[in-house]
This record gives structure tokens, sequence and C-alpha cells, in this order.
């Protein structure tokens, strides 16, 4: 790069604080690794070979991109480093982000690290906007996607669940008027599991809900389900723990239709912030692998 810009050895040394003799020597064995002569000699002075002037431009980017990196670890120093906003939807909150966000605070890393739980569009359009770096959280609709990229991490499903102690639980077939005496927590028509949902219940011909109660809120879900004998239409990854302790109850009814891919939303063509890479790594070690 340097020789390139100053179109002399000597000066290139002299800017690099080199001997002439190392840059020749570094030049040569920078030759031999790309097996294609980069500098030759024109007159007294030299001049840069087609080859060369290729691999110039991405001697470039790579020296930029390297720079980049330095940068991003001094900026992972600095007592006042960004701060790094995650946005959570409920399928991952409960589950993921506790043992993610432990992790990361293990690492030591300076950045202030904030959480932001709501509706899946809202939060796809405070990352669009720059407000947030990262969502994690299920692969949006086609039409929510302009802007940004989807890296899928595991699956989940939508499951109905009930207290251990409900009166549904432990059946092992449930019938369409089955559900139709007791409230049911079913997702908001914005959230991004609702069109599975809908579509769940046309294919097994369940009638819509008479007591239906619309929320994404899971703290409300598991006191309303703790209560009042309710059923909750919610993903598993939400009651994941819930389920595995007993105190939650699965019906028996298939919603594999309902899988769906869970990952990392993040804007297009942006590098993620140095720190939120960091949890992004975090987050992949722990679902993949």
């Amino acid at each position: 790069m340097e020789v390139a810009r100053h179109g002399s050895v000597s000066r290139a040394a002299e800017s690099l604080h080199l001997t002439q003799p190392a840059v020749t020597r570094t030049i040569r064995e920078l030759e031999t690794i790309c097996g294609k002569p980069l500098v030759e000699r024109e007159g007294r002075g030299i001049r840069i070979t087609p080859h060369g002037e290729i691999f110039l431009r991405h001697a470039g980017r790579s020296l930029s991109a390297a720079r980049s990196g330095i940068s991003a670890l001094e900026e992972l120093e600095l007592s006042e480093a960004t701060p790094i906003r995650i946005g959570a939807l409920p399928t991952v909150s409960a589950t993921i982000m506790p043992e993610a966000v432990a992790a990361y605070l293990a690492t030591g890393t300076r950045n202030r690290l904030g959480i932001v739980t709501g509706e899946n569009r809202v939060l796809l359009d405070q990352l669009r906007n720059g407000d947030l770096d990262l969502v994690i959280g299920r692969l949006p609709a086609p039409e929510n996607m302009q802007g940004l990229v989807f890296e899928p991490l595991y699956r989940d499903k939508v499951v109905f669940v009930v207290a251990s102690n409900h009166p549904l639980a432990g059946r092992r077939q449930i019938a369409i008027d089955d559900m139709s005496a007791f409230p049911v927590i079913v997702p908001t028509p914005g959230s991004i599991i609702r069109p599975f949902v809908d579509r769940l219940f046309i294919e097994q011909g369940f009638p819509w809900p008479r007591q239906a109660l619309e929320t994404v809120s899971d703290s409300f879900g598991r006191a309303f389900v703790r209560r009042h004998q309710a059923v909750w239409i919610i993903s598993r990854g939400v009651v994941a723990s819930e389920i595995e302790s007993g105190e939650l109850s699965v019906l028996p009814i298939d919603t594999d239709a309902t899988m769906g891919s869970v990952g990392l939303n993040k804007r297009a063509e942006t590098d993620l912030p140095p720190g939120a890479e960091i949890f992004a790594d975090i987050v992949r070690r722990m679902t993949i692998g």
C-alpha cells in the first residue's frame, strides 16, 4: 500500500520507519505468496503491475477492515462504551436471554446492555430505525423483512397449556367443545404467532373461543393461568421451564404446523457494534451445537 502510494520503495520505507531492503524483501515475499509480480522497475522508479493493481484494491479493503477491528476492540475497553440494545420476543425472554445476559456480563465487556421486549412489529421497527441493534425472536413475515436479514438458530412451536390442576390436564384427547367452558389466552393480532394460531384453529376445526383474551404479556398469562383455569396458547419456549417442572401441562393438540424458526434479526448491510456481535456469538453458541 505504501509503495503504491509513494511510487517509491525508498519513500515507502521512510514512511514506515523501515530500511529499504526490509521493504523490498517484504514485497518479494508477498509476490511469492501471490504467485504474481506486483511491482516492477520503470526507469529510475517503480510501477505497480496489472496484477498488483488488482491485489491493491483488495489489500486496501483488508487494511481498512483490520483497522476497524482494532477500533472495535479499543471501543470495548472504553468505560463509556456504546450501549448495546437488544430486542427480545417472549419466545426467548424466559429461555435464552437470562443465560445469554449472564454469559455476556462474564466477558467483562463494558458496553451497557439494554433489553427491550414487546410485539414483533414494534421491535422490528425499532431495529430498522436504529433504536435497537439486534432482535431475537421468530422469523418475521416477508412483508416485515424490508431492510433486515434473519439468521436462523433453532425451531419452536405453539402449544396449548393449562395449570397442572386444570380439569383438562392429563387428558389423552381434546374434543372440539372441551375448551368452550374456559377462558383462552390467545396472541394479539399484531403478534408474530397469531397467523399460526388462526390457521391452527381452522385446521383443527376448533371454533374461535367465546372467552378469548388477546395479549402477548407472558407475566399476565402465567398469573391468569394459575388462578383462573384458563387455556394459554403460547410459544413453547416461553413456558418451557414450567412445562418441565410440571407446573403447566401441555394439552394433546397437534401443533406441529406452527413450527417456525427462531433467530437473530439484524439490519441489512450494517455491521453489528462490537458489543452486540459478542452478544450474538454467545446466543449462537447457546443454541447451535
